[in-house]
């Protein structure tokens, strides 16, 4: 499997399907694993490099949100301690992910050796700035909807590590993909420029795409996601097409992506022609 960054106690997977990130943080107090996906062969070599280092110290398993392809390892992780928002234990369709995750697998017959099932969470981040603190450790929380639902953004701090898990926010590979809401969406990017100015991390870790240890980056992907959100907006608004001929220029896949920009679009007209709008 693709180890697309190391360094002492980070070790960032990427997956050979869209990109998709698995992130191992490894610190005195505990071992931390972030979304561990997809195919088969990627999660038994992300689970067997964790029992490789993981020693005498309790695992957590963090998911940054309920999309099929962020739970799929769950349950080769189900001697882990999990993480995730309140919105992802209490409010998602939980049969619903699961169906997806199991009709993804039939599609490409896919056999795993470990069940499909929903996570059950035991640390529910309630509230932005919720902190967990194990030993030298500590978890900072912040909710994150507008992708779907139940996003959540997390800071892990130890020793002088600063790193912020984002989830399907922040990527240089992908515009916003909106499930949930656009205004939730613009609501996350304040959060998220708040994150860069107040813990300064050292390194941003996407679901889908390149880490970036460079809080310039940072800045720029916040500025360009709320960037496309407010173009779309207004060119629904005044009934003008949207310049997609720039927006294929920025992101490469456009053969992959389309359908999530038309989805965007569809989901804000739906937005606007809402009783107040």
């Amino acid at each position: 499997m693709k180890i697309q960054y190391s360094a002492q106690g980070i070790r960032v997977f990427e997956s050979a399907l869209f990109q998709t990130t698995a992130t191992v943080l490894e610190t005195p107090d505990l071992v931390l694993v972030v979304d561990p996906n997809w195919l088969p062969d990627e999660v038994s070599f992300i689970r067997r490099y964790v029992d490789g280092i993981r020693g005498e110290r309790p695992l957590y398993l963090l998911f940054t949100h309920s999309d099929y392809d962020h739970i799929i390892g769950y349950g080769a992780f189900m001697d882990a301690k999990t993480i995730a928002s309140e919105a992802f234990a209490t409010q998602t369709d939980q049969d619903a992910a699961i169906a997806q995750v199991k009709k993804w697998d039939e599609e490409y017959y896919i056999e795993r050796d470990y069940p499909a099932i929903y996570p059950s969470v035991d640390v529910v981040a309630r509230q932005s700035g919720q902190v967990l603190v194990l030993g030298s450790t500590q978890l900072t929380f912040y909710l994150a909807p507008g992708h779907n639902s139940d996003g959540l953004f997390t800071i892990a701090s130890w020793e002088n590590r600063r790193v912020w898990v984002a989830g399907d926010y922040l990527s240089e590979v992908e515009f916003p993909f909106i499930y949930h809401n656009s205004e939730a969406y613009e609501q996350t990017l304040h959060t998220a420029a708040a994150i860069v100015q107040q813990h300064q991390p050292e390194l941003l870790i996407p679901g889908h795409g390149q880490v970036t240890a460079s809080q310039q980056e940072m800045v720029q992907r916040i500025e360009d996601s709320s960037a496309y959100i407010q173009t779309l907006r207004e060119c629904l608004r005044a009934n003008i097409p949207f310049p997609e001929e720039n927006l294929w220029q920025r992101y490469q896949f456009r053969k992959g992506q389309e359908s999530f920009h038309r989805n965007n679009a569809e989901l804000m007209r739906k937005e606007l022609a809402a009783p107040g709008e």
